[in-house]
C-alpha cells in the first residue's frame, strides 16, 4: 500500500501501473492519515492485511505524535516491509516506524529517487542489507553515484556535498518538454559529465548514503518540490 498522492510519481507508480505491471494486490484511499482519527493507517492496515506500506516520513512523524497509543490498538502483524520515500528520515522517526509499527522485524526500505529518475536509484534491499536509521544505505546494481565539492572534486568520507550520478540508467529523463536548454543546465552544465541531483548528501566509512536535503531553492514539503518563484 503506496500512501502517495496518485498525481506524484511515488504514487502512479505504485498504485497505479506497477502493481498492473506485476500483478500485485494493491490499495488505494483517500483524505488524511490523521482523520477522523490519528489510527486512520493502522486501523486500514489491519483491516485489509497489508503486507507492503509506503509512505513519506513527514506522515510518519504526524502520527508519531499522536503516542503510540494509537497503532497499539491493532494488529499490524501483516507488515513484512516498511517503506519510506520522497524525503529524508530522521533517525528518531526511523526507531519509531521500526519498533513501533515493524515491532522489531520489518526492514526499513528508505528510498532515495526523483521523478526525473524514473525509478529508486539508492534504498536497501530487504533483508541482504544491513540497516542504518536515517541513511538510504547502497546504490541499486549498476547505479554510479557520486558526493562532489563545488569545484567538482570528489568529497571525503563523511564530508557533505552534491549528490551526482556518473553513468546514465534507463529511467533517466531525456528532455524538458519544449525546453532541451533548460534540461542541459539544470542538471549537467556544474559537473560536466555527471547528473546533478540537487540534492545534499555523505557518504560514510561503509559506503552508505545519508541525503542531507536540497542544494537549490527548491523546498521539499513532504516529498513534493516547491520553487521558491513559484511561492
Amino acid at each position: 500500500w503506496c500512501t502517495a498522492d496518485i498525481g506524484w510519481v511515488t504514487g502512479h507508480s505504485y498504485i497505479v501501473y506497477g502493481p498492473l505491471a506485476f500483478g500485485a494486490t494493491g490499495l488505494m484511499f483517500e483524505g488524511v492519515p490523521t482523520y477522523p482519527h490519528p489510527d486512520r493507517f493502522w486501523d486500514i492496515v489491519e483491516r485489509y492485511q497489508v503486507n507492503i506500506f509506503y509512505t513519506a516520513p513527514t506522515a510518519l512523524r504526524s502520527i508519531m505524535r499522536e503516542g503510540d497509543e494509537w497503532p497499539s490498538k491493532h494488529d499490524l502483524s501483516s507488515l513484512r516491509v516498511l517503506g519510506s520515500v520522497g524525503e529524508p528520515i530522521n533517525p528518531e522517526a526511523w526507531m519509531w516506524y521500526y519498533n513501533v509499527i515493524g515491532k522489531s522485524r520489518c526492514p526499513i526500505v528508505d528510498t532515495w529517487w526523483q521523478t526525473e529518475t524514473g525509478g529508486i536509484l539508492i534504498t536497501p534491499l530487504p533483508g541482504a542489507v544491513p540497516l542504518k536509521p536515517g541513511s538510504a544505505t547502497l546504490p541499486f546494481p549498476g547505479i554510479e553515484p557520486v558526493v562532489l565539492r563545488e569545484d567538482g572534486s570528489v568529497a571525503e568520507v563523511n564530508e557533505g556535498g552534491y549528490l551526482a550520478i556518473k553513468r546514465p540508467w534507463p529511467g533517466l529523463m531525456r528532455r524538458v518538454y519544449g525546453e532541451p536548454e533548460r534540461f542541459k543546465n539544470t542538471y549537467f552544465i556544474q559537473f560536466p559529465g555527471v547528473y546533478n541531483t540537487g540534492d545534499a548528501a555523505r557518504v560514510d566509512e561503509d559506503g552508505y548514503y545519508w541525503l542531507l536535503g536540497r542544494i537549490d531553492d527548491v523546498i521539499n514539503v513532504s516529498g513534493h518540490r516547491l520553487g521558491t518563484a513559484e511561492i
